[in-house]
């Protein structure tokens, strides 16, 4: 019996277009391209229009299992199949992290036959963005402890009211809460400090919030630090750090271009997760993306509680965007787990799971709904699933007026996904989409936070720390009132109780505290234990990794 080739297998055989040809199927000149060897280029501002006239796609998901749904499998399936049907598409999409493809989730570049390629190049350090973002992140810090060294300069601040932490793009817990200037006066000022992932930093927020240039500076100056001993804010333009930071950017603000498996055109840019960040791919990108194709097909990470209410509240708003058609990622699996079945069990065919396993799904679909969309529901097929599980999840599909179709592009490419994307091409031309946010920028910062936590998490009442409703007021009398909110919490469940699976009732959220992205213009409330620094697990997936003396990589997928 033949086993089905990896990952990574796949993608090292793939035949790959000279990225010139892929840029020549969206009217890109040579002359545009900034080439980052064969297969990948940078590509100018100029190409992203204000009101582009595409047609844009979100992809979200049910809650998440550490198995995976394939979400941005999926995606890169309906890209490809879109083209397959004769669409001009684009997938428009983020950059993977290292912190999971050297921790637990692996690779993010898709699986199987729907992948984006060169995917070795785009699962380690691609064009070199999340580097420059770290760098200037890193940059402000390091101009911050210079400031408080600096006896004829100084800004007064006081230390102990920094709120900027330092970033690396590894999972390592270690590092969220450390001490700094150890060693006496010539090493710094003694002080608390911790570390966030790189996808968590506010810069690479505002690079996925910029409008372009000049607005990646104004948002970069608006980061705010602390404050002085006398209670003065003080934001990274008064460090006169602007200038240096945006440099260091210079390049990382511009899209990359790539293409996928089926050799369709993919825009990647931009790398937050969704349950710490905003989990969604730049503004520019994705404008981009709308200038240059009819379809752009986009995905926000995690849940639809997280990804996809970010992307609508925060993106969307933001940058003035529409989404014409939603698609929620499931799999049998994953609702047979939302449903009580342990993991030997996910394989054993089961009717009666699917049944009590879908309230996860439909807590999605009805989310989706309140914002004015009724989503389409991709099934991505697993070699276990049966067609009886296929029924009756289309069935409580139906009941709840929405449409579940099975894709099969991970074995198939843009064929698999060909009925899924006939299905969206005729939601879009129904016209029925009607996007509206559920809170708006007056409302308060609390209103905002329990409408999100009752409305999409199913909360029955939000409490407040002690610590948070101070940082709260604080927040209130610097003038951020109008801001909207980023939640932190754990993917695997609505609740901010990862063991909560399923539907969750009768459940309260905690806020434990707050982080501030004046900059991005949200706030980020962190709710029950969620960190924004992960950790490795047990057995992290970097103990498969290797490379042989012909430079062949082998356990990246």
């Amino acid at each position: 019996m033949s086993t089905f080739p990896s990952d990574i297998e796949i993608a090292q055989n793939a035949t790959m277009s000279h990225i010139k040809e892929i840029a020549n199927k969206i009217n890109i000149s040579n002359d545009d391209l900034e080439y980052y060897g064969k297969y990948k280029a940078k590509l100018p501002l100029h190409l992203q229009h204000e009101n582009p006239k595409g047609k844009l796609i979100l992809v979200s998901a049910m809650s998440p299992t550490k198995y995976g749904e394939g979400k941005t499998t999926m995606s890169i399936g309906l890209t490809d199949g879109l083209n397959y049907i004769g669409k001009k598409a684009i997938a428009v999409l983020r950059e993977p992290s290292l912190g999971p493809v050297f921790g637990l989730k692996g690779g993010a570049a898709g699986g199987g036959y729907a992948q984006v390629l060169p995917m070795e190049d785009i699962n380690l350090h691609f064009t070199g963005d999340f580097s420059a973002i770290e760098k200037a992140n890193n940059l402000l810090s390091a101009m911050i402890d210079n400031n408080l060294q600096n006896q004829k300069y100084s800004l007064n601040l006081d230390p102990r009211t920094i709120a900027w932490k330092r970033v690396m793009d590894m999972n390592d817990r270690s590092l969220r809460h450390i001490i700094i200037g150890v060693g006496g006066k010539t090493n710094g000022m003694l002080r608390e400090d911790g570390f966030n992932i790189t996808p968590a930093s506010e810069v690479m927020a505002i690079l996925c919030l910029a409008k372009d240039l000049e607005d990646l500076k104004l948002r970069l100056g608006n980061i705010f630090i602390g404050k002085t001993f006398d209670g003065k804010p003080i934001f990274a333009r008064d460090l006169n750090a602007v200038g240096a930071m945006t440099v260091l950017l210079k390049d990382a603000i511009k899209p990359n271009l790539v293409q996928t498996l089926d050799g369709n055109p993919a825009i990647l840019h931009g790398g937050p997760f969704a349950s710490i960040a905003q989990g969604t791919n730049t503004a520019i990108a994705t404008k981009m993306g709308l200038s240059l194709g009819d379809y752009v097909v986009t995905e926000a990470g995690f849940g639809a509680d997280l990804g996809a209410e970010k992307f609508l509240h925060i993106k969307c708003e933001q940058a003035g965007l529409k989404p014409d058609a939603v698609v929620l990622v499931a799999t049998l699996r994953a609702i047979k787990h939302h449903a009580g079945m342990s993991e030997y069990e996910l394989k054993v065919p089961k009717v009666a799971a699917i049944e009590s396993g879908f309230c996860n799904l439909e807590k999605h679909i009805e989310n989706i709904q309140k914002f004015g969309i009724n989503p389409v529901v991709c099934v991505n097929a697993f070699p276990d699933d049966t067609q009886a599980e296929y029924d009756k999840l289309k069935e409580l599909c139906a009941a709840k007026g929405v449409t579940a179709i099975v894709s099969t592009a991970f074995v198939e490419g843009g064929k698999g996904s060909a009925e899924l994307a006939s299905k969206v091409i005729a939601e879009i031309e129904a016209g029925k989409a009607n996007y509206k946010p559920l809170y708006v920028p007056s409302d308060s910062i609390e209103y905002k936070i329990k409408t999100v936590a009752t409305e999409i998490y199913g909360a029955h009442t939000v409490d407040f720390s002690p610590k948070a409703k101070t940082q709260l007021k604080m927040i209130n009398d610097l003038g951020f009132s109008h801001f909207s909110v980023c939640m932190a919490k754990t993917p695997a469940s609505f609740s901010d109780n990862e063991k909560l699976i399923g539907r969750p009732t009768n459940f309260d959220i905690t806020v434990r505290e707050f982080e501030i992205a004046s900059g991005a213009g949200f706030i980020v409330p962190l709710l029950g234990e969620v960190m924004r620094m992960p950790g490795l697990p047990a057995v992290p997936n970097a103990e498969r990794i290797d490379i042989d003396n012909d430079g062949r990589i082998t356990g990246l997928s």
